[in-house]
């Protein structure tokens, strides 16, 4: 334990760890973090990789390790046509190992697009006026796809990968809006059916977090989290959240009663002043959510703040293959209705 404590102590000293509260808590000089009131976040996230999770103890269709690449290029485009066509605004790309990065060839798949390539197709994407916003998650039950790296967790070798990503990244999309760090569900509960379980915890994930939030930063960017960490952990994240970093509570049920948990959540980052992206989703099972982000928009619109509210994002957690192309045009389809609600009634208000 005193060598571990050494060791984060002398990372720190050594220069790696940017990311202290003072620092989280000022504006990066350059970077305007708020949209205009008539210029709402319309965002989709869609996954260009999906390996999220390490093997499973339990049969499931989409969730372990894949060495190539999930993506069909026809749905891909489809989809952000689609987009464009409904009135989005933005996507959310899920790099994950699915672009062979200069820094960090060996993570990337079979097939995994160069860096050439992703950036002709940010250019397209730019000019179908979508803003596409890197994600690349390192919460530690979500990471597999950092290869032998996502076994070497809260490490020095670790630390330097990460921000030589996140740096690369960065420079690959221009110094983006916005970087979506995912850092979701790192707890015993969510990994329960996971072969190999890594928990950061308490003072050690804050220390992690902040150097990540530290590294987006530098870059001249925004991070931006998936927010249920505060499901669990209230007191600690309304006491060492930074305001710099965007939060996209989710929930993708129907029901918007405020006892839920996951619901309760908008309400309480609003009474704290965080800024928000609400997040919805939709799955092709039965069309299960069909209704979620459509009561989403119309909740959070009410509950949040305008200058707090930057806009909703659509998940849709299935890779972007044929099979689901139903599905992931849907989603699409039901945020263009939500959004098509919204302009109406900020016409009539």
């Amino acid at each position: 334990m005193t060598n571990r404590r050494n060791f984060i102590k002398n990372i720190s000293a050594a220069g790696l760890l940017s990311a202290i509260p003072g620092v989280l808590l000022s504006q990066p000089a350059g970077i305007t973090f708020k949209p205009s009131v008539n210029s709402k976040i319309w965002g989709c996230l869609l996954h260009l990789s999906y390996n999220f999770w390490v093997e499973y103890s339990s049969p499931s269709p989409y969730r372990g390790y894949r060495p190539y690449l999930q993506l069909s290029e026809s749905l891909w485009n489809d989809a952000t046509e689609t987009m464009a066509k409904a009135g989005m605004n933005m996507v959310v790309i899920d790099l994950g190992d699915g672009v062979a990065y200069e820094s960090h060839p060996e993570i990337a798949v079979n097939n995994a697009w160069s860096v050439t390539r992703l950036k002709k197709e940010l250019v397209r994407l730019r000019k179908m006026g979508l803003e596409p916003i890197p994600k690349l998650n390192f919460s530690a039950g979500h990471d597999v796809w950092l290869g032998e790296y996502s076994r070497m967790v809260s490490t020095q070798k670790y630390y330097e990968v990460c921000s030589e990503l996140i740096k690369e990244v960065a420079d690959i999309f221009e110094k983006p809006r916005f970087f979506h760090l995912g850092m979701d569900e790192e707890n015993a509960y969510d990994q329960r059916y996971l072969n190999y379980v890594v928990i950061r915890q308490h003072d050690l994930w804050w220390h992690d977090f902040n150097f990540l939030v530290g590294q987006v930063e530098q870059q001249g960017s925004r991070a931006w989290i998936w927010s249920d960490y505060l499901w669990k952990h209230a007191d600690d994240f309304f006491k060492k959240m930074p305001k710099s970093v965007i939060q996209s509570n989710w929930y993708y049920g129907e029901n918007f009663d405020e006892k839920l948990t996951p619901v309760k959540a908008y309400l309480d980052l609003e009474a704290y002043g965080y800024d928000q992206i609400p997040t919805g989703g939709f799955y092709k099972k039965n069309d299960e959510g069909e209704k979620n982000i459509a009561n989403t928009v119309k909740f959070c619109e009410e509950k949040i703040a305008d200058p707090h509210l930057f806009g909703f994002l659509q998940t849709f957690w299935a890779p972007t293959t044929e099979e689901n192309r139903k599905g992931i045009l849907k989603a699409v389809t039901l945020l263009g209705e939500a959004k098509t609600w919204y302009d109406e009634h900020h016409k009539k208000s």
